[in-house]
């Protein structure tokens, strides 16, 4: 069984494949043309095509505290009924991409993604008979880009099982077979994505099978404190300007504000919302610190707080 760091390492290697980024982007959306999902969005880029971005959205309708569920609501009978139209509204793709800075998209989104995708691979990974950290990230990649039977299927008819060949042995192969697979697919939007079986490659010719720490995957560095930090939609030089407005700027970005406020002495809420309360505590730093007082937590403050 992988422990939570491993969990959370195999995670962080196909956020990266999806989004760049290894907690993933919550407000990325994605249409690539030609691929046969159509509009993807989220942290593991989930698609309008399989139905299952109607379900996310519908779930964070359903959670109570979702900021902006009365302008998502109109869109699910489109979602279900997984109309392609949809691929071009911009109004819909808009309030995704703000949906991604509402901490309940994001806890939605994690407990969607770990229950469509991520129980599934540990299952198939099981029943395969692979153990091993690296092992079930391959599979959970599969089973996020698809075809993981498919592929399956075609390893075994060429390579044998799982238990005749042993498991490294086994997955190496099956990457081999996939990268093929993606490479020669009559879908061309499928041959740009061997990126994913030559990072895998790399791994297995590291002898990563653990997954230990500090691992690179396609530039980025994956490492502990790396899988903690707030999933941060913005790069510094791009952070959003926070401050008080109705209704509340929600996200991350407010959230590490909190905290850094919350090392600075202030006993205010952690919640990713900038309330009241925190716009209090934004200007009792700024006159300590001999800032401009206006709640406005801009570059100036930003640095002031340590961020």
């Amino acid at each position: 069984m992988l422990t939570d760091l491993q969990r959370r390492t195999a995670q962080a290697i196909v956020n990266i494949f999806e989004t760049g980024r290894v907690r993933g982007d919550y407000g990325k959306v994605t249409l690539i043309p030609g691929d046969p999902g159509h509009l993807t969005y989220g942290r593991s880029q989930t698609t309008l095509a399989s139905g299952n971005l109607h379900l996310l959205i519908k779930d964070y309708c359903e959670t109570a505290g979702a900021a902006l569920a009365s302008r998502l609501r109109r869109f699910l009978p489109a979602l279900a009924s997984r109309d392609t139209a949809l691929d071009l509204d911009m109004t819909l793709r808009g309030l995704l991409e703000e949906a991604g800075d509402d901490p309940v998209m994001c806890d939605c989104q994690d407990r969607f993604f770990d229950r469509v995708y991520w129980n599934v691979a540990v299952q198939r990974a099981a029943n395969t008979g692979i153990a091993t950290a690296l092992g079930t990230t391959v599979v959970y990649d599969s089973t996020i880009h698809g075809a993981w039977g498919t592929v399956q299927a075609r390893t075994g008819e060429r390579h044998g099982g799982c238990a005749d060949l042993g498991e490294e042995a086994w997955i190496a192969r099956y990457v081999a077979e996939r990268r093929d697979w993606l490479a020669t697919h009559p879908k061309p939007v499928l041959h740009a994505t061997v990126y994913r079986m030559d990072a895998f490659h790399q791994l297995i010719q590291a002898g990563s099978w653990a997954l230990p720490l500090p691992l690179r995957v396609r530039g980025v560095t994956i490492d502990e404190e790396a899988l903690i930090a707030p999933a941060l939609r913005v790069s510094a030089d791009e952070a959003r300007t926070l401050m008080l407005r109705r209704p509340p700027m929600r996200g991350a970005d407010v959230e590490a504000v909190q905290q850094a406020l919350v090392a600075a002495g202030n006993a205010i809420k952690v919640d990713g919302v900038f309330g009241k309360g925190t716009d209090t505590a934004v200007r009792q730093f700024q006159e300590a610190q001999g800032l401009k007082v206006d709640g406005v937590v801009g570059p100036a403050t930003r640095t002031s707080l340590g961020l």
